[in-house]
C-alpha cells in the first residue's frame, strides 16, 4: 500500500495524527507531500496553515509534481500564502511550460494579453452605459473567444447542481433559484489567464482586484434559470456592491438577463461584459437591481460572474477558495 493510501486509510479509521506523522516521514515522497499540503489548505484534517501549504507544494513541485507546479504559479500570483509577485508567477510558469502542454498553453494565451510587468491591463476597456437607476455598464468583447474557453475549461470539471445550505436542517439542498449548474475558480485554481482576467474585472469596474469574489462559472441548459434576485446579501458588513457578468458563448435561444425596474433584457454576445451597481449612491440595497437570468430555451449558456464587495474579501475565510 502506498504512503498515501495508508495516510488516508488512517484518518479515515480516526487516527489523524498518526496520518500526519506518516506523510511528514515521507518527505520525498511528492504525492505525501501534495496530499499533506492539500489537509492544511482545507484545514479539515488539520489547522490551516496556507504558508506551510505553499512551502510544501513547492517542495512537491521541484521534484516533479506538475499539478503542484501549477498550484505554486497560482499562488505566487494571488498572494496565498505569502506575499503575491507577478512577475515570478509568469517566470514559474514558463519553467512548467516547458515540459507540460497544460501549461505552455496558458502562457501563450497570457502572452497574447499583452499585460503590464505588474499583470494589470493596458487600460479600461471600452464600454457604454445601458441605464442609469440601476447603475449598468455594457464591455463589448471585454474577454476574448480564447479566454472565454479557457474559462469554460477550467471550471468544466468543477460544475455541480447549485446549491444552499438549508437553514433549518444545516444539509446542503438544490437551489430554488437558480437551476443552472455552477463552479467557483478559488484561489487554488486560479490561473495566470483567469487571475490577469479578474484584473481586468477590476479595472474595467474601477474596484481593488482583491475585493472581488472568486471567478463563478453558470452553465444552464434548456430549462434552467436565475428566477429573479438581488446580488446584495442580508446582514453582511462588506456589501457586494458590484456584479459583472461575462457571457462566455452565444448561439442559445434564451437567457437574457432581465431588470424588471427599467425593463431592460440584454443579450450578451460571447465576451461581453456586464457591470451594475446593487448598492444606491448612499450605500444603501437598491432595490432597482433586482434581476433574473430568464431560462434558456435551446442551447447551452455559459456565464461567468464576478461578485466585488465593498472592500477586500478573503475567500479563505469566507469557505469560498
Amino acid at each position: 500500500m502506498s504512503v498515501v493510501a495508508d495516510a488516508e486509510r488512517q484518518a479515515a479509521g480516526g487516527d489523524v495524527a498518526g496520518a500526519i506523522r506518516r506523510l511528514e516521514a515521507a518527505s520525498g515522497d511528492v504525492d505525501a507531500l501534495a496530499l499533506l499540503a492539500n489537509w492544511l489548505l482545507v484545514g479539515s484534517r488539520m489547522p490551516r496553515d496556507l504558508p506551510r501549504a505553499r512551502a510544501l507544494l513547492t517542495k512537491a513541485a521541484a521534484i516533479g509534481h506538475v499539478d503542484a507546479a501549477l498550484m505554486v504559479v497560482a499562488f505566487t500570483a494571488n498572494g496565498t500564502g505569502g506575499d503575491a509577485d507577478w512577475p515570478a508567477a509568469v517566470r514559474l510558469l514558463e519553467i512548467a511550460a516547458a515540459g507540460d502542454p497544460i501549461a505552455a498553453e496558458q502562457l501563450a494565451l497570457l502572452r497574447a494579453m499583452r499585460l503590464k510587468p505588474d499583470g494589470s491591463p493596458p487600460g479600461r476597456p471600452a464600454s457604454r452605459r445601458l441605464s442609469d437607476r440601476p447603475d449598468i455598464v455594457h464591455f463589448p468583447g471585454l474577454f476574448s473567444p480564447a479566454e472565454c474557453a479557457h474559462v469554460a475549461s477550467v471550471a468544466g470539471e468543477l460544475l455541480e447542481p447549485s446549491m444552499i445550505v438549508d437553514p433549518v436542517t444545516r444539509r446542503a439542498r438544490p437551489d430554488p433559484i437558480r437551476t443552472s449548474d455552477a463552479a467557483v475558480i478559488g484561489p487554488a485554481r486560479e490561473t495566470l489567464v483567469v487571475r490577469a482576467l479578474n484584473r481586468r474585472i477590476a479595472a474595467a469596474s474601477a474596484t481593488d482586484i482583491d475585493a472581488g469574489e472568486p471567478l463563478t462559472v453558470l452553465r444552464y441548459v434548456p430549462g434552467q434559470e436565475y428566477r429573479l434576485h438581488h446580488d446584495a446579501l442580508p446582514g453582511v458588513s462588506n456589501q457586494r456592491a458590484w456584479t459583472m457578468l461575462v457571457y462566455l458563448n452565444e448561439g442559445y435561444r434564451g437567457g437574457q438577463t432581465g431588470f424588471p425596474a427599467n425593463g431592460l433584457q440584454f443579450q450578451g454576445r460571447g465576451g461581453d461584459g456586464l457591470l451594475f451597481a446593487n448598492l444606491d449612491t448612499d450605500g444603501a440595497i437598491d432595490p432597482a437591481a433586482q434581476h433574473a437570468g430568464l431560462a434558456v430555451s435551446a442551447g447551452a449558456k455559459w456565464l461567468c460572474t464576478r461578485w466585488i464587495r465593498q472592500r477586500r474579501y478573503d475567500p479563505w475565510t469566507a469557505g469560498t477558495a
